[in-house]
This record gives structure tokens, sequence and C-alpha cells, in this order.
């Protein structure tokens, strides 16, 4: 007589490699480390401004790696700024207003613009190294990430519910306890896919970032981004660099995707604010074997546990001797000196700046009046176009992936890839079509906006769908609600602080854009159309500071009328009438 197995495979433990986790996590660190050294001697090196480019396959390892350490950094930096700025702002309502506008104006600048004073001033602060040019371009590819960020964050902290932040005053949270268990774990969502769409838009300016005139010189740094700028401005397009190019950028982001983004997805969904658990919840296998390692679960854990217990039993100490102040008190200790002394800095920089301002605009002529004038004009219709066509496939797409997870998966991967993809490596195959078709620069400018700024907005929705509470769709599903009521009382309800700020950030996208995508070097032609962007670039190229300087503060213009008479109503409108309640 046999015995039969009696055990079931779901009572049998699931092995594990801890050990082997470990040696590869301690991989990973001494290649970081060796990664450190390597970056180290680079830029403790004489300056190198105009690198030469090889367009051999070998280079390409060494040229990523540069890249993507720029844009590490860059995005460090980004974090660091968009969780400080925001919190500032949320917190202080003296000097929200100045924030906000002061926000609004930077995100319109476009990159090329911040080019002169960021270069000059780096290589002034580090004279002599390779250092100062790459801190340079680091600044830059910065100013293409941490605005989105910001107006992110920013956004959160105004949304979170009511009753939540009476509980945190009510059990006396320090500020230091507040932004760890409730504020940071309610934006996580939005900042984690804002931080997706950040990298992405690194990536697309990358190219501007890392080969570009100042002047009468000519700053090319070995990168990714030069790498593909030399491949496709060579008289003919070297198609094999191109292609070559574009498949290690496409296996840095899906590399990127696999072993950040979705591990932190998947662990930011733990905190969606609902009260019934989700049925599908976003799984990462790389996340569970993090979870396996002793040493990723155990060292951390130990001296995060003993500096956070330090921290808060003092701070709770100081707190217990504080009277509990009224929820709608919006007291800030010291806030009439801080605006009074903000103002005093504010006026003496527009002094300043305004002297300075008058002094280089002395040249400028009424044709050239005139021509930024209509230039504005012409850029302006171009973004609007470009956001209503991008809303109107962003919007549904973002929601259906959003809802599914299963599709989420195999879709994220796909469009950071086709986000991160610098638009100017595929715009002289895009712009050949469009001529056989039978539009033009302008045609193309639109579509080349439109490939720059949807994803602010698509990334944005998925992240307001994902974060609706899982009882909402419950409920909806159990009392039946047609497609039409689904949206109009869930969907568009729930997605629309997130929506807003994605369409805030598309607009300024936009515009930032618009350098670009109106002024072209193709072989040794310069394609251009009538635009604000083609006027910035042009004047970047000719060094007309004059003409930069006047641009550069009517398109800061145009964008903060239109978000001071448009978007700051809709955000108003976000954080009263639909912002969550329990």
């Amino acid at each position: 007589m046999r015995l039969q197995n009696t055990f079931g495979r779901s009572l049998v433990a699931v092995r594990n490699w801890p050990v082997f986790t470990d040696v590869v996590i301690g991989a990973c660190g001494l290649a970081i480390f060796l990664g450190m050294i390597r970056m180290g001697t680079y830029w403790l090196a004489s300056p190198m401004p105009a690198a030469t480019i090889s367009h051999s396959v070998r280079a390409l390892p060494l040229y990523a790696f540069y890249s993507i350490v720029r844009i590490g950094i860059a995005y460090l930096f980004s974090l660091v700024f968009a969780v400080a700025y925001g919190y500032i702002a949320a917190y202080n309502p003296r000097v929200e207003a100045w924030m906000i506008a002061v926000l609004d104006i930077l995100q319109s600048i476009p990159v090329l613009s911040f080019l002169p004073g960021v270069m000059l001033a780096m290589m002034a602060l580090v004279p002599g190294h390779q250092l100062g040019i790459e801190l340079g371009s680091i600044l830059l590819i910065f100013t293409g990430q941490v605005w989105n960020m910001a107006f992110s964050f920013y956004s959160s902290l105004k949304s979170i519910p009511r009753e939540m932040i009476e509980a945190a005053r009510i059990y006396r949270y320090s500020a230091w306890q507040r932004f760890w268990q409730l504020e940071m774990p309610f934006a996580a969502i939005g900042l984690i896919w804002n931080s997706i769409v950040s990298v992405a838009g690194g990536w697309f300016f990358l190219i501007a970032c890392e080969m570009f005139p100042l002047g009468n010189r000519f700053f090319r740094l070995p990168g990714l981004g030069s790498y593909l700028q030399t491949a496709a401005s060579a008289d003919p397009v070297d198609m094999h660099a191109l292609l070559w190019g574009l498949a290690v950028l496409v296996l840095i982001i899906v590399a990127t995707d696999q072993l950040l983004w979705r591990p932190l997805i998947a662990w930011s969904d733990k905190f969606k604010f609902e009260q019934v658990e989700s049925a599908t919840r976003v799984t990462s296998p790389l996340l569970a074997i993090f979870h396996r390692s002793s040493t990723l679960l155990r060292l951390p854990a130990r001296l995060w546990v003993s500096l956070d217990e330090r921290v808060c039993k003092e701070l709770s100490a100081q707190q217990s001797h504080r009277a509990m102040r009224p929820l709608d008190d919006d007291r800030v200790s010291n806030g009439r000196m801080l605006q009074v002394g903000l103002g005093i800095f504010g006026a003496l920089l527009a002094i300043w700046g305004g002297t300075a301002a008058l002094h280089l605009l002395h040249g400028v002529t009424r044709g050239d009046l005139r021509l930024l004038l209509l230039g504005a004009a012409a850029t302006f219709l171009r973004v609007n176009a470009a956001l209503a066509l991008a809303a109107a496939w962003t919007v549904p797409v973002g929601v259906m992936i959003g809802f599914n997870p299963r599709l989420a998966r195999i879709l994220q991967p796909v469009t950071q890839v086709v986000a991160s993809v610098p638009a100017t490596a595929l715009f002289p195959v895009l712009l050949v079509g469009l001529t056989r078709l039978g539009g033009g620069l302008g045609v193309g400018s639109i579509a080349l906006m439109l490939l720059g700024t949807q994803w602010y907005i698509l990334f944005n929705v998925i992240a307001g769908a994902m974060a609706i509470p899982s009882d909402l769709k419950e409920a909806a599903a159990l009392y039946r609600f047609t497609r039409w009521q689904r949206w109009r009382t869930l969907i568009l309800p729930g997605i629309f602080p997130y929506l807003i700020t994605g369409l805030v950030t598309a607009s300024g996208g936009a515009w930032n854009a618009s350098i670009v995508a109106e002024y072209f070097h193709i072989g040794d032609q310069t394609l251009q159309t009538l635009g604000l962007g083609a006027q910035i670039s042009a004047a970047t190229d000719s060094g007309r500071f004059a003409i930069l300087l006047l641009a550069t503060v009517l398109m800061a213009l145009m964008v903060v009328t239109v978000n001071r008479l448009v978007w700051r109503r809709l955000y108003r409108l976000a954080e009263t009438r639909y912002k969550l309640e329990g």
C-alpha cells in the first residue's frame, strides 16, 4: 500500500535566495562605487568644451553612462527642490501666491533661455575643471524636469482630506511626523508618475543640454544626446549610428522602468486613500526579490527606526508644550517678517534686473518687436492646438491604463519608451513625411510639440485614475452606472486635480518644446518657421542676447497670463469642489 502525497503546493514554503540576492545587491553597490570614481576622474580633468564624438558602437556604453549620470543627478536635484518648494508654498499662505507665480514664470522659460547664465556661472564657479561644464549641463536638464514635480507635490498637499489633517492635529503630530506619515504617502502616487514624465523630459531635452552653441563658442559634451545629434546632423545622415543610439536609449528606458519605476509604483499602491482593499494589486517581481533580501530588510530598517525614534521623541517633547491651533487658523510664525523681507528682496532684484534689461534692449528695433509679436501669436496657436490634440487621446487612454493593472504592466514601459525618445532625433524622418504630404515645418512643429508634451497629461491622468479609491469603483459597478454616468460622477471628478496639473505642465512644456520644434538643424541646413521659439533659438545661435531676453520675457508674460486667468481658477476648483473627502 502506497501513501499518497498529502501536501498541497500552497502549503510548501516559497523558496527564496537571500544570499544570492545580497550578492547581486553588493555587486550593484560596487559597480556604483566604481562609476563614482570614473565620473570623479572625468569631472576633475581639464575642461574639454567641444569633445569629439565617435560614431563607433563601442563608444555607446561610455556615452550612455555619462548621460545616465547627468539625468540621475538632475532628477535628485529636482526631487529635493520640488518637495521643498511645494511644501513651503502649500503651508505659507502669505507667500503662496508669489511662489506659484514664480513657478509659473520659471516653467514657461525655455531651457535655452537659462543657457547663457547657467553655463557662464558654473564655469566661473568651477574654473579649470570639466566639472563646471558638467554642472551647467546638469542644471539645464534640471530646468526641464523640476516644474511638473513641484506642481504635483503642491497640488497633492492642497488636496489632502480635511479629516486626515484634523487627525494629525488631534494627535499632535510634529512637522516631521506629519511629513513622513501623512503628506509624503498621500503625494507619493502623483510624485512618482510625475517623476517618470520628468525623466522622460530630461531625455527629450538631452540633445539640447549636451550639444549647444553659446555666442562664438560651441559646447559638445560626450553623451548619448550628442551621439544622436551628430548622427542626425551628418551629411548624409548616419542611419547606422542613429539606429544604434536609439536602440541603446530604448534599452536604458526599459531597464529603468523594470528596475526603478515599476517597483516604486507597486510600493506606492499601498498609499491609496481607500477604505476597501483593491482586488487587483500592482505587482513587481524585483520588489518581491528585494523583500527577500536580508541586507535590505535589516540594515536600512534598523538605521531608519533608530533615527526616526530619536527625531520623533525630541519633536514630540517640544510639541507637547505647544497649544493646538484650530484647523482654520492659517497663521504662520514670523510670516509678516518673511513677507516683508521677500518683498524688499524682490523689489531690489526687479530694480537691478530692469536697469540691466533696459541697457541690454537699447539696440532692439521696431521690426524686431513686430516679428516677436507675430511669432508669439503663431506659437500661442500651435501650443493650444497641441494641447487639444494631446488631451483628446491621453484622457481616455490614461483612464484605461489606470483602471487596469494588467494593461498598465504592458503599456507602462511602452509609453515610457515613446515618451523618452528625443523627438528631435526622429524629426528628420517626420519632416520628410510631412513634406511629402504637403505640410511643412509649421505643421511639423505642432507634431513635435505634441510628441514632447502629451506625456505630461497622460502620466498625470494615469496617476489620478490609480488614486481613485476602490470602494468608489465598486459602488459605481454595484449601482450599474452607465458609461456616461461613470465618467461624469466618478472618473472626471476623481482625476480632475491630476488632469489640471498635467495640463498646466503640458502647457509650459509645449512652450519649452517650441525652441526645438520651430528651429531645427538638419545636415548643413537650418529650417525654421515663424514663432517665438524659433527666434529664441536663432538668438542663441547668433549671440543676440537682447532678442533672447525680450523673447523670453514675452513668452513668460503670455504663459503667466494664461495661468492666472485659466489654470489658477481651475486649481481652486480642484481644491474645493473636487477634493477627496472621507
